[in-house]
C-alpha cells in the first residue's frame, strides 16, 4: 500500500478497491425465525449443530461458513493466502479450533463484536499493500457459549433488563480479492467492492452496565463516524446507508443524539444490525442482536444483496464492539468501545 493511500488521520482511501467475490452466511433458529431468516445460507435445526458443547458448535459454525464463502467464489484453501479471523470466546478458541483443518496461514484478531470491521480492514489493507491476492475474514458467536463466557450460565435464568441485547448465533465469512472476476458466481462479477475504511481508536466513557451494551459502544461509533466524515471531508448525505453492527434501539438513540450534537443528522439513513436481524415485537431480544456474527451475518446475507441489486449504492458499514471481559468486569472496570468503518461499494 503506498503512503498515497492514506487518508486524513485515521483512514485509508485505496487506489484500487479490494473486491468481495464470495461470502456466506450461516445462523441459529432465533435468527432463521427473524426478519432476515429467508436470506441466510444457513440456518440451524438445532444450536448445538449436532456438537457436544457450545463452544464446540461455535467452532462448527465457522468451519462451514469458510466452506461454503470458498465454495460461493470458486476458491480452493491453497488460493487463500491468508485467513484474518476471531471470535468472543477466551484466546479465540472457536476460530482455533473451527478453522484449523483448512490448513491456511492465520493472522487472530480481536475486537468484540467489530471484529467483522477489523478483519475486513486488515484483510483489505494487505491486498492493497501487495502482501496478498486473496484472503478470507471470518468471526462468530454463539449466545449460549458468550452468555457462559461473558454473563451468567443459562442454567441461573437470570432476568434480563429491557436495555440488554441478545448475542447472535451465527457466523459470516468473506472472499476478497484484487480483482473482481470470480468463477464461483454466475453473474461472474464481485458481491462489492472495498473503497476505503477508517480505523477506530478506543473510546470509553466511563459506563460499567454490561446489560447495556449498546449505549457502551455508542460513543466510540460517534467517534469513529466524526472521523471519517472529517478524514474523506464527506457528510452523512453521500451514503445510502450508515449501518453499525450492535448498538440495539437503546444504542441507536445514543449515536443519533452524540452527533446530533457535533451538527450531523443521521436519523434518517442510519440502520444498525442489531436492530434488523430480530422482530423486537414478536422476538424476546429486548434492545436488539449483538455479538460478532450479529454484523457479519447481516453484511453476508442482506447488506450486500441490498447492494447488488442496486438498492444502495454507497454505505458505509461499521461494525461496533465492547472491549470487555470477565476480569475486567469483575474488578469493576467500565466497558471501553471501538468501531471500524468500510466504505462499500455497488459494481459498476
Amino acid at each position: 500500500m503506498s503512503a498515497n493511500q492514506k487518508l486524513g488521520k485515521a483512514s485509508v482511501k485505496l487506489e484500487k478497491p479490494v473486491y468481495i467475490i464470495g461470502s456466506a452466511s450461516i445462523v441459529g433458529t432465533k435468527e432463521g425465525q427473524g426478519p432476515l431468516g429467508e436470506l441466510f445460507d444457513m440456518v440451524g435445526e438445532d444450536d448445538m449443530f449436532g456438537c457436544n458443547t457450545w463452544e464446540e458448535a461455535e467452532s462448527s459454525l465457522q468451519k462451514d461458513a469458510v466452506y461454503m464463502a470458498l465454495e460461493k467464489a470458486g476458491m480452493r484453501p491453497e488460493d487463500i493466502s491468508f485467513i484474518f479471523a476471531g471470535d468472543l470466546l477466551g484466546q479465540s478458541i472457536a476460530t482455533s479450533f473451527g478453522i484449523s483443518s483448512y490448513e491456511i496461514p492465520l493472522l487472530g484478531v480481536y475486537g468484540a463484536c467489530s471484529t467483522c470491521g477489523e478483519s475486513m480492514t486488515l484483510g483489505a489493507m494487505s491486498i492493497a499493500g501487495g502482501f496478498a491476492d486473496k484472503v478470507l475474514c471470518v468471526t462468530s458467536s454463539h449466545f449460549a457459549s458468550a452468555e457462559k463466557e461473558f454473563r451468567f450460565p443459562l442454567e441461573y435464568g437470570n432476568q434480563r433488563p429491557l436495555s440488554a441485547s441478545w448475542t447472535v448465533t451465527g457466523s459470516g465469512a468473506f472472499v476478497l480479492s484484487s480483482e473482481a472476476d470470480c468463477k464461483g458466481r454466475a453473474e461472474g462479477g464481485a458481491r462489492a467492492r472495498i473503497a476505503g475504511m477508517t480505523i477506530g481508536k478506543i473510546v470509553d466513557y466511563g459506563l460499567k452496565d454490561s446489560m447495556n451494551m449498546g449505549a457502551c459502544m455508542a460513543p466510540s461509533a460517534a467517534s469513529t463516524l466524526e472521523q471519517h466524515f472529517t478524514d474523506w471531508n464527506s457528510k452523512p448525505e453521500d451514503y445510502d446507508k450508515i449501518i453499525t453492527g450492535d448498538l440495539g434501539s437503546v444504542g441507536q438513540t445514543v449515536l443519533i443524539d452524540l452527533l446530533r450534537e457535533k451538527g450531523y443528522d443521521i436519523a434518517s439513513r442510519h440502520m444498525d444490525c442489531g436492530i434488523e436481524i430480530f422482530d423486537a415485537k414478536t422476538q424476546d431480544t429486548h434492545a436488539g442482536g449483538s455479538g460478532c456474527g450479529c454484523s457479519a451475518v447481516t453484511l453476508s446475507a442482506y447488506i450486500l444483496k441490498q447492494i447488488e441489486e442496486g438498492n444502495w449504492k454507497k454505505v458505509l458499514f461499521m461494525p461496533t464492539g465492547a472491549l470487555l471481559s470477565k476480569t475486567s468486569f469483575n474488578e469493576g472496570q467500565s466497558v471501553p468501545g471501538i468501531s471500524h468503518a468500510l466504505v462499500l461499494e455497488r459494481m459498476e
